[in-house]
C-alpha cells in the first residue's frame, strides 16, 4: 500500500519533487499536493512575460491536469494549510477536513517584503510576487498610470519591463548604487542600467524611500534626500521572506528559513523542507536552480537511495528586463584571484572570467550568455584551464571543446 506523501505547495519546488519522484519511485507514495494559489503550478519566473504581452497565463503552467492524474496525484489548489499536528501526523486545511501523512514535505515558498515607511498601506501599494499581482498590473499599465517601482534586483527589474513594455510610465528606484548587487559587479550593472534606460525606463539609484503620499490612494513617494517622485501606484519589489509560520507554529526549528540538514529533512521526524522556504547550512537561496537540484535530492533520499545535498553554487542566468544576464560563484574575485574582461559597451555586451589557483571560480555575463552553461560547468568540475586560458574568453567553440570538456 501506498504511504501518504503530503506536499504543501504548489510551486516550481513542488512540481520538480513530483517530477523526480516519478521517476524514482512511482507507486512507493499517495501524493498530495496542496497550493494556495487557485491554479495550477507554474513557471514564476516567466511572469514578467506575461505582463509584457509576450507570453499568455495558461502557457506558464509546468504541467498540465493530465499529467498529475496520470501519476496519481491528488491537486488540492486554492486551499491554504492552517497547521501541522506533527504528533497526530495530520495537516490541517482551512474549511476542510485534515489530512494525515507519512511523510510532510514543505514547499510554502516566500512573501513579498513591503517596506516599513509611512503611507505603505495606501491604496495602490501593491507587489510583484504571484499571477494575481500579474493582473492587477496588467490593469494598471492599461490605464497608463504612472508606477514607481522599489527594488533593483531581478524582482524589481522584471517588474519594471513588464510594465513599461505594456505601457505605464516607470520608475525604478533601488536604495543600492548598482543594480543587481548580488549578482553583478559594478561595470556590468552599469551596463544593463543603460540597457534598462533605453527600454524607457527611469532609474535612480541611491535612492533611499522615506515615506509615501496620499490620502487614501498613493500620490507619490518621497526619497530622503527630498526627492518627489508621482505615482499613481507603487511595486514593491525589494526582497523576499521565507514562508516559515506552518513550520514555526508546529514547533519545527527555524530561522530566517526551515532549517533542513543534507536530507532536506527539518528538526521534525520525516518532514521535509525545499526551495525559498529552506535553510540549509544557514543559506535561504530563494532561486529556482538550487530547489531544482533539492528536489532530485530529496526525491532520491525518499526513495531509499543515499543522496545528500551539499549546498548550490549559486547562479543566475535570465533574461532580465528583456536583456541576457548570466552570473555565477565568485564573479568580484577573492583575494589571489585574477580576471579576464571583455567589454563592448557599443554593443551591450560585457564577459567576465574570475580565475583562481588555474580554475574558473566566477564568471559575469551581460547582453551575450550563449556559453553560460558551459562557464558554469567549468565552475562547478573546478578542472583546470590552463589549456584553454587564453580563448576560454571567445567561448566553448573557439576554446577548443575537445579539451574543455
Amino acid at each position: 500500500m501506498s504511504e501518504p506523501l503530503v506536499v504543501v505547495g504548489n510551486g516550481m519546488a513542488a512540481a520538480r519533487l513530483v517530477d523526480e519522484l516519478a521517476k524514482v519511485a512511482l507507486g512507493r507514495y499517495a501524493i498530495a499536493v496542496i497550493g494556495d494559489e487557485p491554479r495550477l503550478a507554474y513557471n514564476r519566473v516567466l511572469l514578467s512575460s506575461v505582463l509584457a504581452g509576450e507570453t499568455a497565463s495558461h502557457d506558464i503552467e509546468l504541467k498540465p491536469a493530465t499529467w498529475w492524474r496520470d501519476r496519481g496525484v491528488t491537486l488540492k489548489y486554492g486551499c491554504v494549510a492552517t497547521e501541522i499536528d506533527v504528533g497526530r501526523r495530520e495537516l490541517k486545511i482551512a474549511h476542510e477536513e485534515s489530512i494525515a501523512f507519512s511523510r510532510l514535505v514543505l514547499a510554502t515558498g516566500s512573501t513579498p517584503l513591503r517596506l516599513d515607511v509611512p503611507g505603505a498601506g495606501l491604496a495602490g501599494v501593491n507587489t510583484f510576487r504571484d499571477s494575481r499581482d500579474v493582473d492587477l498590473l496588467l490593469a494598471l499599465a492599461a490605464q497608463k498610470k504612472r508606477v514607481v517601482v522599489v527594488g533593483g534586483g531581478l524582482l524589481g527589474l522584471e517588474a519594471a519591463y513588464g510594465l513599461a513594455k505594456a505601457g505605464a510610465p516607470v520608475t525604478l528606484i533601488h536604495l543600492m548604487d548598482r543594480l543587481m548587487e548580488r549578482q553583478l559587479d559594478a561595470p556590468a550593472a552599469e551596463l544593463l542600467k543603460s540597457l534598462v534606460e533605453r527600454k524607457g525606463i527611469e532609474v535612480l539609484l541611491n535612492a533611499n524611500t522615506a515615506r509615501l503620499h496620499g490620502e487614501q490612494h498613493i500620490e507619490g513617494v518621497e526619497l530622503v534626500d527630498g526627492r518627489r517622485i508621482e505615482a499613481d501606484a507603487v511595486i514593491f519589489a525589494a526582497g523576499i521572506r521565507p514562508n516559515i509560520a506552518l513550520a514555526r507554529d508546529a514547533g519545527i526549528p527555524v530561522n530566517r528559513g526551515i532549517v533542513v540538514d543534507e536530507h532536506l529533512q527539518t528538526g521534525a521526524p520525516d518532514i521535509f523542507a525545499l526551495g525559498e522556504c529552506a535553510e540549509h547550512r544557514g543559506i535561504c537561496y530563494g532561486l529556482v536552480e538550487p530547489a531544482y537540484e533539492q528536489a532530485g535530492v530529496l526525491a532520491r533520499h525518499l526513495a531509499g537511495a543515499a543522496s545528500a545535498y551539499n549546498g548550490s553554487v549559486v547562479a543566475t542566468n535570465l533574461k532580465v528586463s528583456g536583456v541576457a544576464v548570466f552570473s555565477a560563484g565568485d564573479f568580484i574575485g577573492a583575494d589571489g584571484s585574477e580576471a579576464i574582461v571583455l567589454s563592448d559597451v557599443r554593443h551591450g555586451t560585457y564577459k567576465k572570467l574570475v580565475i583562481a589557483n588555474g580554475r574558473l571560480t566566477g564568471a559575469v555575463l551581460v547582453g551575450d550568455t550563449t556559453d553560460a552553461l558551459w562557464y558554469l560547468g567549468l565552475i562547478r568540475n573546478q578542472k583546470p584551464v590552463a589549456a584553454i586560458r587564453a580563448d576560454m574568453m571567445f567561448g566553448r567553440v573557439l576554446a577548443v571543446p575537445s579539451r574543455a570538456a
